[in-house]
């Protein structure tokens, strides 16, 4: 039996996940302001508008857009990609981690090597006023869970819960609908999928597909090591099949994400 097709609408759209943005961090994830800006005036030069995640599921657009996400919600977005994403007219979505969303650096393992370095404050997570700012932006805010946790390792009721009290925090202090998840370290299994729906999400990233879970379109993710060439492969038309194998090796990225 063929695998289903998504929608002609998710096929369409171009998917793009980011982390930090930094002139001078050496992690991983942290992708420089000036590639971030080239990166994004070539996507809208081949014709794309930008959209919201939940957008994009609902079916809300026409013709090609793209969703410009933001796992982790360093305080370097708002300061950083906010205004070039806004020159550009596009939105954003950023996945929140709520527990660490007080203004001061973030630490999980994969990223707290960097506290007792040089570049601690690049973890300095948003605060919730920060958060606040974008969502009356326009762009949309969603879970990350609420610890960062590693999804399947946790046994039922640890998972429901960080899934349903991120998602909850969310919405109390924003005032607005929490209906997206990026599942941390792009960690997922069916298990976790299931749970996401149960928990009220309309839509995911990061991890795998996995039946019975929401709506889950393949995200391009852009580390600082991609040059030109290796974004042009993620953002290509043909990042269905050849563009995939341009990913492959980002699994074995030093730094979490």
């Amino acid at each position: 039996m063929r695998p289903k097709l998504p929608s002609p609408p998710m096929r369409d759209a171009l998917v793009l996940g980011y982390h930090a943005i930094s002139a001078s961090w050496p992690c991983t994830l942290a992708v420089s302001p000036q590639a971030l800006e080239q990166q994004l005036e070539r996507i809208v030069r081949r014709g794309y508008r930008g959209i919201t995640l939940t957008d994009l599921v609902t079916g809300r657009h026409r013709g090609r857009v793209v969703v410009i996400t933001f796992d982790d919600a360093y305080r370097s977005v708002p300061e950083l990609a906010f205004p070039i994403l806004q020159r550009l007219g596009l939105p954003g979505t950023v996945f929140a981690p709520t527990s660490h969303m007080h203004g001061r650096p973030m630490s999980w393992p994969g990223i707290e090597q960097w506290l007792e370095t040089a570049h601690r404050d690049e973890l300095t997570g948003c605060t919730w006023e920060e958060l606040a700012v974008l969502a009356r932006a326009g762009w949309e805010i969603g879970s990350h869970t609420c610890t960062h946790a590693r999804l399947p390792t946790l046994a039922d009721a640890p998972l429901a819960e960080e899934l349903l009290r991120s998602r909850q925090a969310c919405e109390q202090r924003l005032g607005t609908p929490c209906r997206t998840l990026a599942y941390p370290y792009g960690d997922s299994d069916a298990r976790v999928a299931a749970a996401a729906r149960t928990a009220g999400y309309r839509a995911t990233v990061g991890g795998r597909r996995s039946p019975g879970g929401p709506p889950h379109p393949l995200r391009a993710d852009i580390y600082r090591k991609d040059d030109p060439w290796r974004v042009a492969l993620k953002t290509s038309v043909l990042r269905g099949g050849l563009a995939r194998l341009a990913q492959v090796r980002d699994r074995w990225a030093p730094d979490a994400r």
